[in-house]
């Protein structure tokens, strides 16, 4: 069982509000973090109950608990109850708080310029990889999206979700999950419900511009892959930045 190091033998701490305002309760979970990203801790080990965090801590339990409930609202920690519970560190899954991170962009005002700029990064980088990693798995996946797109072209929603839905395969399909997860945060934001934009005319470019983007990434040529990424989703950027300055000036 893991044991967290919440007292060094040569440099005990003294659990006291510091001049940042960190309490006790911070304290613990400041140390169940670094204890993770040092590799001390690993998904699986065993934190133990409220009373055995508050013992090693010298704490007391209201502070064990405040500290757990951060814990478990992060991600960092899954909570059992009853006999043979306690806490454990999560087996982790990006993709779980990619709408977190999205209502954070949200509130800290990040323009669509700034989010498109990113996704301009994450894409191009997603299809490059794409071309070396695609398996036949994933390159049927792209090739049914294709299909739905065909589907629903005529309709403007449908067609836009299948649109996501393309990118996000394309990302999946570079088995990088950190790109998965941060163009998962992107898109709450910057995929709009109703495209006014779209046209029947940019439509069928898209499609096109989607065919030959899985041709190239079947084909493995990861410098055309992300040459022809980085030219659409400039093009995508150009519409969500003109449709933003649109609606924030009428």
């Amino acid at each position: 069982m893991a044991v967290i190091p919440f007292r060094k033998p040569h440099d005990p701490w003294a659990f006291e509000p510091t001049r940042s305002g960190a309490t006790l309760s911070s304290r613990i979970v400041e140390e169940v973090c670094t204890a993770l990203f040092d590799k001390r801790l690993a998904p699986g080990d065993r934190l133990g109950t409220e009373k055995d965090i508050a013992e090693q801590a010298g704490a007391s339990r209201i502070v064990a608990r405040d500290a757990l409930r951060t814990l478990q609202a992060l991600g960092v920690v899954e909570i059992k109850v009853g006999a043979g519970g306690g806490a454990r560190i999560a087996r982790g899954n990006p993709a779980l708080f990619a709408e977190a991170l999205a209502v954070q962009l949200t509130l800290a005002g990040v323009s669509v310029r700034e989010m498109m700029d990113a996704q301009r990064a994450i894409e191009t980088t997603a299809a490059e990889l794409a071309a070396e990693n695609a398996t036949a798995e994933d390159l049927a996946t792209l090739r049914e999206s294709l299909a739905e797109h065909e589907a629903t072209i005529a309709d403007d929603a449908a067609y836009t979700r299948t649109c996501m839905r393309f990118h996000l395969a394309v990302a999946e399909a570079s088995h990088n999950r950190v790109l998965v997860a941060q163009l998962l945060s992107l898109q709450h934001v910057s995929w709009p419900a109703q495209n006014r934009t779209l046209t029947a005319p940019v439509a069928r470019h898209i499609l096109d511009v989607h065919r030959e983007l899985v041709d190239v990434i079947a084909s493995r040529d990861a410098a055309v892959a992300r040459r022809l990424m980085d030219d659409h989703v400039k093009m995508i950027r150009a519409r969500r930045v003109s449709e933003d300055q649109t609606s924030t000036c009428c």
